[in-house]
């Protein structure tokens, strides 16, 4: 049996490699494992978001009886397409590296194959996760869908016509701050938050933090005197490094707000001197839609995360093998996304 007939076996088709892929544990990744960003499958190539702009609430002036009343304009509608991005990474395998398969049977060259492409479909999803990753972070940061380069792929505060509020500084390295001044703050956020969401129900403020920022805040003195004698110091004391993570780092709530150093690497993470802040429990803020690839097999089905193929080599030397995502991640409100510094 030839190594080209091999290929051909079931093993190798487009569903089988896209569960071989589903199948992989991916990179671990704060946001992802948060669940922040809610995924749905779509059979189509881009998505439409109809925003629907409130008027302003006014008071009702008093009409006389049997007159005519007040009157008030319509709610504006307005609609937004956005188009699924596409990802792809192209990788092969070549001849000479499956050639001891010919001297065995037809189940054990299929066997060896398999794990061959498992290797390759492992090393790419991680790429995928780190992307994925990557993408939501920066959303979270800037309110933009960032491509690899840095590029913009899409402004959400340009696409929905909102604009970023202001930074604000905690001055966290301030030695000898005023008494409450802290609090004062965080109180200040929460009050930003709930008017930016007006009546949209939310459960609670998260702020993704960098190092030297979560350093200064565990070290400030409001915070210290708040846990100090209580039976809850010791989440200040953990609050580094969470155990039975896989090393994520520490979280803990002050001020009505929970407080996260964001663990980084591979140009993905979150500047030492700053931190994100953002709402938790908004229905539909963050979503992800997970659009189908561009396979003949694949043509109006729902989209899945990863997708897998493979196909013969023209000159026989080899397989090819393609792994690709067509994700698009965005946020609905971007003005929610409160950016802060530690100075």
């Amino acid at each position: 049996m030839s190594i080209m007939n091999i290929f051909t076996q079931d093993a190798f088709s487009v569903m089988r490699l896209t569960d071989a892929l589903r199948d992989i544990s991916y990179v671990p990744s704060r946001i992802g494992q948060m669940g922040l960003f809610q995924t749905t499958s779509i059979d189509t190539l881009d998505i439409a978001i109809e925003k629907d702009k409130a008027q302003n609430r006014i008071l009702v002036q008093a009409s006389p009886r049997g007159g005519p009343g007040q009157t008030f304009g319509r709610n504006q509608r307005s609609m937004r397409m956005l188009k699924v991005p596409h990802f792809q990474v192209d990788d092969a395998i070549y001849a000479d590296e499956v050639q001891q398969v010919r001297a065995f049977g037809e189940e054990i060259a299929v066997e060896r194959l398999q794990g061959k492409i498992a290797d390759r479909a492992a090393e790419a999803s991680q790429f995928f996760a780190l992307t994925e990753e990557y993408h939501r972070i920066n959303i979270l940061k800037t309110g933009r869908l960032l491509d690899a380069d840095g590029s913009v792929l899409f402004d959400y505060f340009s696409e929905f016509g909102e604009a970023q509020a202001a930074e604000i500084d905690f001055d966290l390295d301030n030695a000898t701050p005023a008494e409450g001044v802290f609090r004062k703050k965080c109180a200040s956020v929460i009050r930003q938050m709930a008017g930016i969401l007006d009546g949209i129900p939310y459960v609670g403020v998260m702020a993704l933090c960098g190092d030297a920022f979560f350093d200064d805040l565990i070290a400030h003195k409001e915070v210290r005197e708040t846990y100090k004698g209580y039976a809850d110091a010791s989440t200040l004391r953990n609050a580094y490094v969470n155990a039975g993570t896989s090393g994520i780092y520490g979280s803990f709530e002050f001020g009505g707000i929970t407080w996260a150093n964001y663990r980084g690497g591979d140009n993905v993470g979150v500047d030492t001197n700053r931190c994100h802040l953002f709402p938790m429990g908004v229905p539909g803020l963050f979503r992800t839609v997970y659009g189908p690839a561009d396979y003949i097999e694949t043509v109006n089905t729902p989209g899945q995360r990863l997708y897998g193929k493979q196909w013969e080599m023209q000159n026989g030397k080899g397989v090819n093998l393609e792994f690709q995502m067509n994700a698009l991640h965005y946020c609905t409100r971007p003005r929610v996304l409160i950016p802060g510094k530690r100075t």
